[in-house]
């Protein structure tokens, strides 16, 4: 059944269990899962790549039909869906299970695709298209945000903002939040340093350049310095988002040390870890100790403040800094 994004709130969950969500606006989908379903699926939400299912079936069937002492109901949320999923999804629905809500998430599928073609024509189905949005919607995302957290922020500069996600709900929501994490307490941003922050890294953003050191990638995170002249604004972000993402490590890296299992670590971290970070996720865990992180976290505030010491200074400590986390051979894990 065809169902337009903003007919998705006249939808009974609890009558309609199966949705396929396709289109290339991944930030649209991200943020109607978050309002319209996780809220009451709470901790019972898991999250599955199409392939995982794909080589193994029988895990899968029996994770979805298992349910622990506390789950009423689950949500399962499947990335990177293409026609091969279909007959799992046919599978399922002949079992009809019970509190059971599975979202397929897909990029584009043509007409002529099996899957969409599936889910449009089932009554027992939910088919949602999310195209690309238009400059008028992300500008008003953009305003919300900015009142929302008390931001002031003329009209140009929202504008400029909007420019640079090139349509994309998804870049716009990264632009924000690297503003957010940018001013701090300051609450107020001139025009000169959001140019310089929102075009920072033509070809690579921050958080490639962090994961690319958190990783243990010399060579390219040496690349992503090397070619970037970084201010100290530049700076001072790219070592908060180092610190951001380190504190997110330690947690992985304790849950970790508890499971014994990288892909369950992943699986069930909250937030959970979107599909396209996990390959380097996975990295970044084998690559740090739960003790080398925690002491990593104390270094990069010490370097913060270097930093801000001596902000002529800036860029060579920073590449210092990061080119040698991303050299030094911690502990196996």
């Amino acid at each position: 059944m065809i169902v337009k994004v903003f007919e998705l709130n006249k939808i009974d969950i609890k009558k309609n269990h199966f949705f396929l969500f396709y289109g290339e606006n991944q930030g649209h989908k991200n943020e109607v899962i978050k309002e319209r379903f996780k809220k009451d699926f709470l901790e019972s939400i898991y999250y599955y790549d199409e392939v995982d299912i794909i080589n193994n079936k029988e895990n899968f069937f029996n994770d979805i039909l298992s349910k622990s002492f506390f789950e009423t109901k689950k949500l399962i949320i499947v990335s990177r869906a293409t026609d091969r999923i279909k007959d799992v999804i046919e599978e399922i629905i002949t079992k009809q299970i019970e509190d059971l809500v599975i979202i397929i998430n897909a990029n584009t599928l043509e007409k002529k695709s099996k899957l969409r073609s599936f889910f449009e024509k089932e009554k027992k189905t939910i088919c949602v298209a999310f195209y690309e949005d238009n400059s008028q919607t992300l500008s008003g995302i953009a305003n919300l945000f900015f009142r929302k957290n008390k931001i002031p922020m003329s009209q140009q500069s929202i504008n400029l903002v909007v420019e640079r996600c090139r349509g994309d709900r998804q870049n716009l929501y990264n632009e924000l939040l690297k503003i957010e994490n940018f001013i701090g307490t300051k609450n107020q941003i001139n025009i000169e340093d959001l140019i310089k922050l929102t075009n920072l890294a033509e070809n690579y953003n921050v958080s490639e350049l962090v994961d690319s050191c958190l990783a243990k990638n010399q060579r390219k995170t040496s690349k992503i310095l090397n070619e970037n002249n970084y201010s100290l604004e530049d700076c001072i972000l790219i070592i908060r988002t180092l610190l951001l993402k380190s504190k997110r490590l330690l947690k992985l890296s304790k849950d970790f040390n508890d499971k014994k299992s990288i892909d369950l670590t992943i699986l069930n971290f909250k937030p959970p870890i979107f599909w396209k970070d996990k390959d380097i996720v996975k990295k970044q865990i084998k690559s740090w100790t739960y003790f080398d992180v925690k002491n990593l976290i104390y270094r990069i505030n010490e370097t913060e403040l270097l930093i801000k010491k001596n902000s002529n200074n800036a860029l060579n400590i920073l590449s210092d800094f990061i080119i040698q986390q991303s050299t030094i051979i911690s502990n196996e894990v």
